[in-house]
C-alpha cells in the first residue's frame, strides 16, 4: 500500500464503487469479499452504500438501523458497523411506498413517485432533496475515507437505469460526486454477461463513462480459457479490461437484500455434509408471509446439523412440521390477512392445540397475540390477533431499535429489536427472554407456542441448542443438537470463503492500484452515451 491510500493524519482514503449490471448481479458478496481480502492485508477498510432498498436490517451499538449487507459487510472488514456505512435505508411498506430510514431513524414514509420526483412538482421537491441527500451521503463517505486506508462502496441496481440517473445517488452519482473508480460486476449465470457490460456502458454519459474502469464476471462454470476471446473482444469494444472471472461457488449465502434464500443451510449441506446428530432430522417450516423481513433469523436453525428449513405459503405444507415459525414482517396486519386468507392461520391454531411447536419472531409474534391496535403501519385500527399468546399490541410511532441481551433457558442470548409494536404481556408461563434476576424482558410462551421481539437471538448458540431441544420433546422427535455447531465461526468461514474468491480469481494488484491512485487517465468513450 502506498502512502496516498493511508488515512491516518487527515488523509483521504481509497475508493471504489462496485456496481453491476443488475440487481442480484453480486455486488453485496463483492464487496464483502473485498473488504475480507483487505482486510488480511493488513488494510482498515469499511463498507459504505448510499442507499439502500431492503427489508432486511440490523441494529447497530448506537441504536441506529442499518441494511443487513452493510453489517455483514463491516463484518468482512473487522469493523463495528455505524450508521455511516448506509445513511439512507428504504423499507418498502407496499409496492409504491416505502419508509425512509436517515442516519439510522426513520423519517417518515413517502411514495416512489414522491421520492423519486414522479410530476413536475415531485421533480421540484426531489431537486432540493437530493442535494440534501447527496451532501449527506457524501459527508458519511468523507468520514469513513478519513479514518480508513479504503472504503468500498456497494452500487444499487444498475448504474444504467437512465430513467433513474437525474436522482442517483448510490451508483454514478456517487462515483462523481466523490471522484472514485467504478467496476461493474455480471453475472454470468444469467446469460448475456458481454451484452450487458457492453450496454450498461454504452448508457452511461460520457462523464459517467470516465469513471468505469473494468469488469468483474461473477458465477462462471467451466474452463475460463473458453470465456477469453469474449473478454478480449469486450476490451477491443469498450477499452476497459475484466479484473477477474469468479468462478460460481454453492453455498455462499449470506446477508444480502431481499434474496429469498436460506443462506448457511446450503453452505453446511454442501461443505460438511453433516447428517443429524441423534435418530431424527427435524422440519423447521417458516411462513413465507407477505413483506417478509429478517427471514436471516432462521440462518442459525438451518446451520444445525439435522434441521432442515423451508419456506412455505399452503396449509398442507405445515402437516409434517415439528416447528412452525412466523416470521417479522413489515406488514404486521396485511400479513395476518394473508395467513387468514391462505387458510394458514387455521392451520397454526390446530397445531397450538394440538401441542406442536410455533415461534413467532417480531411481526410473528404480534400476529400471535390476542389483539393489535395498528394507527401507524397499516392504520387499520383494532384488529383481532390469532388469540394464540395473552399479549396486546399497540404500535407506537416512534420505532424500538435496541441490541438488548438477557437469558433464556438458562443460556445467555442476545439479540436486535426493530419494531413499532409494543406488546403488553398479560398472562403466559414463562417469559421468554429475562434478565438475570429472573424478571421479564421479552416475549413469552404458553404451552408450545413462543413469541418474541427480538431478531438474532438463535444466533447464540447455547440458547438455541436448548431451544431445539425443547421443540424436538415437544414435537416428539428423537432429534438432538449437535454440541459443537458454532454460528459465528460458520460465518466467518464464509466471510474468509469470500476473501479467498477475490485473492484467487482477481486481479487484486489492478484493484489495489484503482483505490489506491484512483480513476485512470483515458478511459474511452463508448456511444452512444446517455440520451
Amino acid at each position: 500500500m502506498n502512502g496516498r491510500l493511508k488515512a491516518a493524519g487527515g488523509a483521504v482514503g481509497g475508493g471504489l464503487l462496485v456496481a453491476g449490471t443488475t440487481s442480484d448481479a453480486g455486488k453485496s458478496v463483492v464487496t464483502a469479499g473485498i473488504c475480507r481480502w483487505l482486510v488480511r492485508q493488513g488494510v482498515r477498510v469499511a463498507p459504505f452504500k448510499a442507499q439502500n432498498m431492503s427489508l432486511n436490517s440490523f441494529v447497530t451499538r448506537e441504536g441506529a438501523e442499518i441494511g443487513r449487507a452493510q453489517a455483514m459487510q463491516a463484518a468482512a472488514a473487522r469493523v463495528e458497523p455505524t450508521a455511516l456505512m448506509n445513511p439512507v435505508l428504504l423499507k418498502p411498506g407496499s409496492d409504491r411506498s416505502s419508509q425512509v430510514v436517515l442516519l439510522g431513524k426513520p423519517v417518515g414514509e413517502l411514495s416512489a413517485r414522491g421520492y423519486f420526483g414522479g410530476t413536475s412538482q415531485g421533480k421540484t421537491q426531489y431537486a432540493g432533496r437530493r442535494e440534501q441527500l447527496l451532501g449527506t451521503v457524501t459527508d458519511c463517505l468523507q468520514e469513513l475515507r478519513r479514518t480508513h486506508d479504503a472504503v468500498i462502496c456497494e452500487g444499487a441496481g444498475s448504474p444504467a437505469e437512465i430513467n433513474l440517473r437525474r436522482t442517483d445517488i448510490v451508483n454514478m452519482g456517487l462515483a462523481r460526486a466523490a471522484r472514485i473508480p467504478a467496476v461493474v460486476v455480471g453475472d454470468i449465470d444469467r446469460g448475456g454477461v458481454f451484452a450487458s457490460f457492453f450496454g450498461t456502458t454504452a448508457l452511461l454519459s460520457k462523464e459517467d463513462q470516465a469513471l468505469v474502469a473494468g469488469y468483474l464476471v461473477n458465477k462462471f462454470r467451466g474452463d475460463v480459457t473458453l470465456l477469453e476471446p469474449g473478454l478480449a473482444m469486450l476490451r477491443g469494444l469498450t477499452g476497459r479490461q475484466t479484473l477477474g472471472v469468479l468462478p460460481f461457488a454453492h453455498g455462499l449465502g449470506i446477508d444480502e437484500e431481499d434474496g429469498l434464500r436460506v443462506s448457511l443451510r446450503g453452505a453446511v449441506r454442501e461443505s460438511v455434509v453433516a447428517p443429524p446428530h441423534g435418530a431424527d432430522v427435524l422440519r423447521v417450516a417458516v411462513c413465507a408471509v407477505p413483506l417478509m423481513s429478517n427471514f436471516t433469523d432462521v440462518d442459525a436453525l438451518a446451520a444445525e446439523p439435522g434441521v432442515v428449513v423451508r419456506f412455505v405459503d399452503r396449509p398442507e405444507e405445515l402437516a409434517d412440521a415439528d416447528l412452525v415459525v412466523l416470521p417479522g414482517t413489515r406488514g404486521t396486519v396485511r400479513a395476518l390477512a394473508w395467513l387468514r386468507e391462505r387458510g394458514l392461520a387455521d392451520a397454526i391454531t390446530r397445531r397450538a392445540a394440538e401441542g406442536r411447536p410455533v415461534l413467532g419472531i417480531c411481526g410473528g409474534f404480534q400476529m400471535l397475540g390476542e389483539r393489535i391496535e395498528d394507527e401507524v403501519e397499516s392504520r387499520a385500527g383494532v384488529v383481532d390477533g390469532l388469540g394464540l399468546l395473552p399479549v396486546r399490541v399497540r404500535f407506537a410511532a416512534e420505532k424500538t431499535l435496541a441490541r438488548p441481551a438477557g437469558e433464556a433457558l438458562g443460556e445467555p442470548v442476545e439479540g436486535y429489536e426493530i419494531h413499532h409494536g409494543v406488546a403488553e404481556v398479560t398472562g403466559g408461563e414463562e417469559a421468554f427472554i429475562s434478565d438475570d434476576q429472573g424478571r421479564s424482558l421479552d416475549g413469552c410462551r404458553v404451552g408450545s407456542v413462543w413469541g418474541t421481539h427480538w431478531h438474532g437471538s438463535l444466533e447464540s448458540d447455547g440458547f438455541r441448542r436448548a431451544f431445539l431441544r425443547r421443540v424436538a420433546a415437544d414435537a416428539g422427535r428423537a432429534f438432538v443438537p449437535a454440541p459443537d455447531t458454532r454460528f459465528g465461526v460458520l460465518r466467518e468461514e464464509q466471510l474468509d470463503r469470500l476473501g479467498d474468491l477475490i485473492e484467487e480469481h482477481a486481479d487484486t494488484g489492478a484493484l489495489l492500484r484503482l483505490i489506491e491512485e484512483g480513476v485512470p487517465e483515458g478511459l474511452p468513450f463508448v456511444p452512444p452515451g446517455a440520451p
